[in-house]
């Protein structure tokens, strides 16, 4: 009996440590937001490095068994810092991939991670190879059925690849990855996903520098849930391309690709 109190007094104070490091993430990071409109550009840049020692805290803390609660208060604290548009105007995104840093090393098979990842670090902070090495590390711990629909992180990682490094090759290994991954499963998604990405390996491998593959990657990037930001970026880029962008009636893109080249 007094072992198993003292075994719940554990617990308890393990769950009040990791629910007090919550306590302390939240009310900073609001007051960063709350004070974004009077605060110096010295002030926020302060505020930044003081988020980050706490991140780099949250990366070497003990998990004691809660590392998915962990990843999640540390994303739903991303959310909030990737979505001040104000102020990351004013200090830019260099801390994006120090979120991910904590998030991916307590939950590598946190699937919606990567797809920010791929966004905020890559597109936003201008870090690609920071991005790509995280989902390399996170893919060490995946597997085609765990999580579930996980080829999509070969396709991020090959989107990065070749739209931020130009690495044509390294992408087509990793289009050609969720592909192989993908045409596991007879679902509608996963085999639209086999076959467009088999056909994105398949160019890449006989025309690398194609305007037409960074086309239509652009449009992936364009239908991939993105924000107004990411969508007018990758607008941008594909008409830059040479490519037409067309809206349907039911709200979604269509692109009018240039002749092949």
């Amino acid at each position: 009996m007094l072992l198993s109190r003292q075994a719940f007094a554990t617990n308890f104070v393990i769950c009040m440590c990791i629910l007090g490091v919550g306590l302390i993430q939240f009310p900073q990071l609001q007051k960063l937001i709350n004070r974004k409109q009077s605060a110096s550009l010295e002030t926020l840049e302060k505020e930044i490095k003081s988020e980050n020692i706490r991140l780099n805290f949250l990366q070497k803390m003990p998990s004691f068994g809660y590392e998915n609660f962990i990843a999640d208060l540390v994303y739903l604290n991303f959310i909030q810092y990737f979505g001040d548009d104000e102020v990351r105007d004013k200090t830019g995104y260099s801390l994006s991939p120090e979120y991910f840093e904590v998030i991916l090393e307590r939950d590598p098979r946190f699937l919606a991670a990567y797809r920010s990842l791929s966004i905020s670090t890559s597109l936003y902070a201008g870090m690609p190879e920071r991005a790509i090495a995280l989902s390399e590390k996170g893919l060490k711990s995946i597997s085609p059925s765990v999580p579930e629909k996980s080829y999509y992180i070969w396709r991020f990682k090959g989107v990065d690849e070749l739209l931020f490094l130009g690495n044509a090759q390294a992408a087509q290994q990793s289009f050609a990855t969720a592909a192989n991954w993908a045409s596991k499963f007879s679902d509608p998604e996963s085999q639209f996903i086999a076959n467009t990405s088999q056909k994105t390996a398949e160019f890449l491998s006989k025309n690398p520098n194609s305007k037409y593959a960074q086309i239509y990657t652009w449009s992936m990037v364009l239908n991939n849930h993105a924000d107004q930001r990411t969508q007018k970026r990758a607008i941008k880029e594909i008409e830059a391309l040479g490519g037409k962008i067309v809206t349907t009636p039911e709200g979604a893109y269509k692109i009018i690709f240039p002749p092949k080249d």
